[in-house]
């Protein structure tokens, strides 16, 4: 097996073959594939943008047009995989898009990490999902307390209890929050316990955008008397940075699945 790492700031495998991709004046992204290739290979990519996408694809038709017959792809962070209904008329169902565009391309797998539902995996062919778990216990393994798992919200109980069997059983505490369909706006968080008797407390979640799910629900958990906070999350984007989490967070977990971070209380771990 050989490998194209389309980002060289993300190699998750052994060396990539020689390649050298960049982008027209007019905004195409384009690939020339410098060596002669056999056999299987796979592409990685960090996904951030549309013009990602078109990178893979025009560097699928470069391998194929190389005779390289068995594919495969890499994209840890699944796109727009948050869009996986239609919540008011109007929407696109977005994860759907990128899922038709990838399957389009017949590779012999795709591997994703944590995706945010059972709608990406139902979606994409030939799938293999890498879920959470051994990546939250060994970040569980800096934190010598004993602990209870937070659950952000509904959407993540399934996953949260499977996580919790695996290991061991630890407690987790059930979390709600309301938001507004139409403008995406938090309004309120409830936690579902009485009193957290300064009990150590690991949020766990796929995905931190803004933070806002998470600076609320840190406010909600201090007030029902939480000791230390840690957040592990899986895809951080952090696009309002991390100064408002750090303030509640004693330390915050994330993999480089979409970007790679910089912050004093950040631990990054490398997939």
């Amino acid at each position: 097996m050989k490998f194209i790492h389309l980002d060289s700031d993300f190699t998750p495998y052994g060396k990539s073959i020689d390649f050298e991709m960049f982008t027209f004046s007019g905004g195409e992204p384009h690939i020339k594939i410098k060596e002669a290739v056999k056999g299987a290979i796979t592409i990685t990519h960090r996904i951030r943008s549309f013009a990602d996408v078109g990178m893979i694809l025009v560097a699928t038709d470069a391998l194929r047009r190389m005779h390289v017959k068995e594919i495969s792809l890499f994209i840890p962070y699944f796109p727009a995989a948050r869009q996986d209904r239609v919540m008011v008329s109007g929407e696109a169902l977005s994860v759907k898009v990128y899922a038709d565009i990838i399957n389009s391309q017949n590779y012999e797998k795709v591997t994703v990490f944590d995706p945010h539902s059972e709608v990406t995996p139902a979606l994409l062919n030939n799938i293999e999902v890498i879920d959470n778990q051994k990546y939250v216990k060994q970040c569980l393994q800096t934190i010598k307390e004993d602990i209870v798992l937070i659950s952000p919200d509904g959407g993540a109980l399934k996953k949260i209890y499977k996580l919790s069997a695996y290991l061991g059983g630890i407690e987790v505490i059930e979390c709600s929050k309301k938001r507004d369909v139409k403008t995406g706006k938090l309004s309120g968080f409830t936690v579902y316990a009485d009193d957290l008797k300064r009990k150590t407390a690991v949020v766990v979640d796929d995905i931190c955008d803004g933070g806002g799910t998470f600076l609320g629900l840190g406010n909600a958990l201090q007030e029902k008397n939480v000791g230390d906070l840690h957040l592990i999350i899986s895809h951080g984007i952090f696009n309002k940075g991390f100064e408002q989490l750090e303030n509640i967070y004693k330390t915050i977990f994330t993999t480089n699945s979409f970007r790679d971070v910089n912050s004093k209380k950040v631990v990054q771990i490398q997939l």
